[in-house]
């Protein structure tokens, strides 16, 4: 039923640590106790960016994970009894580093591992879960690559096909034009400039063409001169981490955003709001999440509980809630047996924050809502108005 499409180095054989429950107290030393220990705690990894280029993101998603697990577990963070304790690893953003995060509690007999913020990580850690048999769940990853690349892996996020697909709606009078998608050269963009190939050139005649930047350029007027002189019509942004400020300003004054008929690009954090300025209006957004965009119970009560600590939920809490409530539906269903885990998993259909969302047995696609939004206001003080929910059928990725 799932395919792995692509291949990494096989794992060394590790020692798995089966360590028995201490007659003491009735304490458990580590994750390989059964279902029927008594009080044992259940060991659950994150790999995550806690520093690194996505440092912001990795804040967001462990927040997120955080009060999800309150959420899912009724306030008391057990299942069946048992407490669910989390062991944080940082990739600091560094694909092999999440290897290397994710070889070592695998090696330690952990049976479920989340996180993911890169989508470089996120192919990396799947291959492992399919090797080792563990159950792994990536985080805000937007790589379409991890659908369906085995039956271990799943994710908590949307994926760039959704992006994407949700961006159509403001496409109508681009059709038969000129596209050109600006990304950084990485896994994330080249994946956003192959799915806009895909979609936009299936709309009827469309021209999709890339200007790529290097992850670590700084300066950005050269790029910005490339795509001003392919003359698009529909510019698509993909664009991630801290150099955002410094990328839109040198579209702003090389004209781009002036030149251009419609520049489309994913809403991002709200800390970086201030960083379009006086771009800001001059671009239309695509949004994965923002705190006012869903109705339902699920965000409501997210909302309400972080006003109470003077905080709002941001871009990436809604994947690690929804990976709090996947990792307590699957440990509902075992604590030790993956293959029952991973059968909890397929084909459920729950609320999160976002609304109706349901994990496609087929392949573990997230199904779930996108929305289109505008971003209003001047002197660093911004609001974001979404004018259009999608429902998850209308930017479902094709099977895997």
């Amino acid at each position: 039923m799932h395919v792995t499409r692509r291949r990494v180095l096989v794992l060394t054989a590790a020692a798995v640590a089966v360590l028995s429950a201490l007659a003491a107290g009735g304490a458990q030393a580590g994750p390989e106790a059964t279902d029927a220990s008594a009080n044992h705690k259940i060991q659950v990894g994150i790999v995550y960016s806690r520093t690194g280029a996505f440092a912001a993101y990795g804040a967001e998603y462990l927040s997120g994970l955080r009060w999800g697990l309150n959420y899912a577990t009724g306030g008391t963070n057990k299942v069946g009894g048992h407490e669910i304790e989390l062991t944080l690893v940082d990739d600091a953003t560094d694909a092999a580093k999440a290897v290397s995060g994710a070889k070592d509690l695998i090696g330690k007999g952990y049976k479920v591992v989340a996180g993911s913020v890169s989508s470089a990580a996120a192919l990396s850690v799947a291959p492992l879960a399919e090797q080792n048999k563990i159950l792994f769940i990536s985080g805000p990853a937007a790589t379409d690559g991890v659908t369906g690349i085995n039956k271990y892996t799943f994710r908590s996020g949307r994926q760039t096909y959704q992006d994407v697909k949700a961006s159509t709606a403001y496409l109508k009078g681009a059709v038969g034009k000129n596209v050109v998608v600006f990304a950084q050269d990485t896994a994330f963009g080249q994946g956003n400039v192959a799915v806009v190939k895909n979609i936009f050139e299936d709309l009827s005649n469309q021209k999709v063409d890339r200007v790529l930047v290097p992850f670590s350029a700084q300066d950005f007027t050269p790029y910005a001169q490339q795509l001003r002189q392919k003359n698009p019509d529909l510019v698509f942004v993909a664009w991630a981490g801290t150099s955002a400020l410094a990328m839109w300003t040198a579209l702003d004054q090389q004209g781009v955003l002036d030149r251009v008929d419609t520049v489309v690009t994913g809403l991002p954090e709200r800390a970086t709001w201030s960083f379009f300025g006086s771009a800001a209006g001059k671009i239309k957004y695509l949004n994965h999440y923002n705190a006012t965009a869903p109705k339902n119970k699920v965000n409501d009560w997210l909302v309400a509980k972080m006003k109470r600590k003077g905080q709002v939920p941001d871009l990436f809490h809604p994947d690690g809630f929804v990976a709090a409530q996947m990792i307590v539906r699957a440990l509902k269903a075992s604590t030790t047996d993956v293959d029952k885990m991973i059968a909890a998993l397929e084909g459920w259909s729950f609320t999160g924050p976002k609304g109706q969302q349901e994990i496609r047995a087929s392949d573990h696609a997230m199904l779930q809502p996108m929305f289109l939004v505008q971003l209003r206001g001047s002197g660093g003080k911004f609001t974001a108005t979404t004018t259009v929910r999608l429902r998850a059928k209308h930017t479902a990725p094709p099977v895997r």
